[in-house]
């Protein structure tokens, strides 16, 4: 007996599609903790979020190694991954350009690539899907894109992760950077964002 894969469609226009996400990424990434929320037109399979699935098939590809946490790993999900982007799945995350995970369960940061300074750019982009983001108490960022500070609720995300931002945050132009998901909103923090606990 067979497990039945249930491969769910992608972006009904795809090019369009893609290049409004991929707009919506290059905004969040330029405007750190600035919620964007991506139209809902994708049903991607459990446990891939609307907005983990409209960022891999918007920027994924051939080339694109992606990394998923164990939770992730379900059939149906790489079937998806695979189909639509024809991405790579990778077992180790320093060889994912991207990298999606669970908050509470995220790898330390320091298991992802961090490019080198010839090419930083090689770094992975950890998509960490999470219980809830809005804008209110939580999470302080300054830096490169803020005029001031900007607060952030980023529920779900284990809270040991930001001592392990601080070092990322050390090793620039190296580093990672992360893309918070919950549903359909992400929100960018690029390894320039300075983020203090509230």
């Amino acid at each position: 007996m067979t497990d039945t894969i249930d491969l769910r469609p992608g972006f009904a226009d795809p090019v369009i599609e893609a290049q409004n996400v991929f707009r919506l990424v290059l905004d969040a990434m330029a405007r750190p903790g600035r919620i964007a929320t991506i139209p809902e037109s994708l049903q991607p399979p459990s446990p891939l979020s609307v907005g983990a699935a409209a960022i891999c098939l918007a920027l994924a590809d051939h080339d694109t190694p992606i990394w998923l946490a164990p939770e992730f790993r379900t059939p149906s999900a790489i079937a998806f991954l695979k189909f639509h982007c024809g991405c790579p799945i990778v077992d180790v995350p320093a060889n994912a350009a991207f990298a999606i995970a669970n908050g509470a369960t995220v790898p330390a940061l320091d298991q992802f690539a961090i490019g080198d300074d010839a090419w930083p750019e090689t770094s992975t982009t950890v998509i960490v899907q999470l219980d809830d983001l809005a804008v209110g108490d939580g999470l302080v960022l300054s830096g490169p894109g803020i005029e001031t500070t900007h607060r952030l609720n980023a529920r779900g995300l284990r809270v040991d992760v930001w001592g392990e931002w601080r070092a990322n945050q050390g090793l620039f132009p190296c580093g990672v950077d992360l893309i918070l998901v919950a549903g359909n909103r992400i929100a960018a923090l690029p390894r320039t964002t300075t983020v203090s606990e509230n």
